[in-house]
Parts: structure tokens; C-alpha cells; sequence
């Protein structure tokens, strides 16, 4: 059994119970910054609003780079972001890499996913389970190998940027293709095992013990439903996941031009 095939096996009981389960992660941890979102457009903003003149110097000259109008609730957010996250969010604004489609930042050293559309507009963020092995590159091949040969170091999400998909795994539930060959997805959590406790990692207000899964990006139900499945709903949209391991220069080549469209990787 090859690894896409045991991912798929385990995601079978998630749209039984998993939807419930999410929807009690979000009512836990609502609010706070382990998981906080967008409401619909008929609801007041619950995240506290940042305007655009208490904004900070550092926030003012990214607005201004590239003609990037943020809204309050993008500042808020962005204020919030790890420091990679955040110099992460302005090289895309600025270079144009995403090329005017959505976008999502992984943050793996803070277990975080990050949405925004496809203006940069902040829409939400959620702690996720991510790969039980710290490293930033993925064993060749490792889509195909039986899963038992797959050792627990090499269990890593794998950093750079990714064109995501939305596709089908094995028993045709929907996830969000990041590698296809290196059989890395986002989709949703995956609860089969109690033993592994996947719900109550991402309730936790650490990210020291989001490290489970087999290198996917395991998202919470109702987080899922309501951002990510969206955002790739009818096209491509990107996937940047922040190292943990090497420099964002050295993964995204930080410094440089960018002219390319969104699809390419």
C-alpha cells in the first residue's frame, strides 16, 4: 500500500464525524489567533479593526510598494504573522509572484495556514497538523513506496512554493493537491486513529504538537468548508509553505525579480 492509498483510507470516516468534531475545534478556539477568520459579508468583523493611518511604517511602505491597498482586517492580520510569514506576504505583493490569484501561506514553524484572495486581501488563518518530521524536502519517489518503508524522518512537509489543485484521492473524497507525486494534500483532518489525538493537537495553543501526520497538511473541518475548499473550488490558486529548515532566500529566492505567471512553479 503506497502512501496516497493510506491517506485516503484514513480519510474515510471524516465527513462522518469529523464535520461535527471541527465545528467543535472552532467553537473552542474561536477568537483568538490559533484560529480566527473572515464572517460572512452580512456580519460585523469580529477581529479588532487596524486603520490604515494607525498602520505601522512597516505596514505603510508595503502598502505602497506595489499600489497594495489592504483593508483594515488585512492589517490586523498581518500584524499577527510570524516575521517570515509577514517578509513572505510582502515579497509576494511586491514582485507580483502570485500574479493575481489566491493564495495560501503554510507557516510550519508556527503550524498556522494562512488564506488570502486573490487582491492579498487577508480571508483567514487556523492552525493545522502538519508532517511528523522537521525538514524541508521530500524523499524522491516517496509517493509510490509502500508505507512501510516510509521511516519517520522522512516524514516531512516539504517547503516552497506549489501551484495547488483541487482533485480525488483514492476513495473520491476532495483534497487540495500541494504534490501530487510526492503524494503531499491539504485536506481535512484526519481522525481514524484516537490514538493520535489530531483534534485535540490543533486545539492546544501551541504548535509543538501539530507534528503527526505523514507530510499533509491536515486543516480543520469547518475551516476547510468555509476557506479552503473555496479558494480552489474553480482555478489554481498557490501554495507557499515556509521552511523550517533553510532561509526564505534560499527556497523562494527572496531578492530576485519575479516575472512568471501564477501556474508556473
Amino acid at each position: 500500500m503506497n502512501v496516497r492509498n493510506l491517506l485516503s483510507q484514513l480519510a474515510r470516516s471524516e465527513l462522518g464525524m469529523g464535520i461535527v468534531r471541527g465545528l467543535v475545534i472552532g467553537v473552542l478556539i474561536v477568537g483568538g489567533w490559533r484560529f480566527f477568520s473572515v464572517p460572512p459579508a452580512h456580519e460585523s468583523a469580529a477581529v479588532p479593526a487596524v486603520s490604515a493611518a494607525s498602520a505601522t511604517g512597516a505596514e505603510r511602505t508595503l502598502a505602497q510598494s506595489n499600489h497594495w491597498t489592504p483593508n483594515a482586517r488585512t492589517l490586523a492580520a498581518y500584524e499577527r504573522l510570524s516575521p517570515d510569514a509577514r517578509e513572505l506576504v510582502g515579497w509576494i505583493v511586491t514582485t507580483g509572484d502570485a500574479a493575481g490569484t489566491a493564495f495560501v501561506i503554510v507557516d510550519k514553524k508556527e503550524a498556522m495556514v494562512h488564506v488570502f484572495d486573490a487582491a492579498a486581501q487577508w480571508r483567514g488563518s487556523s492552525p493545522v497538523l502538519l508532517g511528523g518530521a522537521i525538514g524541508d524536502d521530500t524523499v524522491s519517489g516517496i509517493g509510490n513506496r509502500a508505507i512501510a518503508d516510509v521511516l519517520p524522518e522522512e516524514r516531512t512537509t516539504p517547503a516552497g512554493r506549489f501551484v495547488g489543485e483541487r482533485g480525488h484521492n483514492a476513495r473520491g473524497e476532495d483534497v487540495v493537491w500541494v504534490d501530487y507525486d510526492a503524494a503531499v494534500s491539504m485536506h481535512r483532518v484526519i481522525t481514524s486513529n484516537p490514538a493520535e489525538r489530531r483534534l485535540e493537537r490543533l486545539a492546544t495553543p501551541t504548535p509543538a504538537d501539530n507534528r503527526i501526520s505523514y507530510g499533509c497538511i491536515n486543516v480543520p473541518v469547518a475551516f476547510y468548508e468555509a476557506y479552503i475548499r473555496p479558494t480552489f473550488a474553480e482555478q489554481h490558486a498557490l501554495v507557499y509553505i515556509l521552511p523550517e529548515t533553510r532561509t526564505l532566500a534560499e527556497v523562494f529566492g527572496l531578492g530576485r525579480t519575479v516575472a512568471r505567471n501564477a501556474t508556473s512553479q
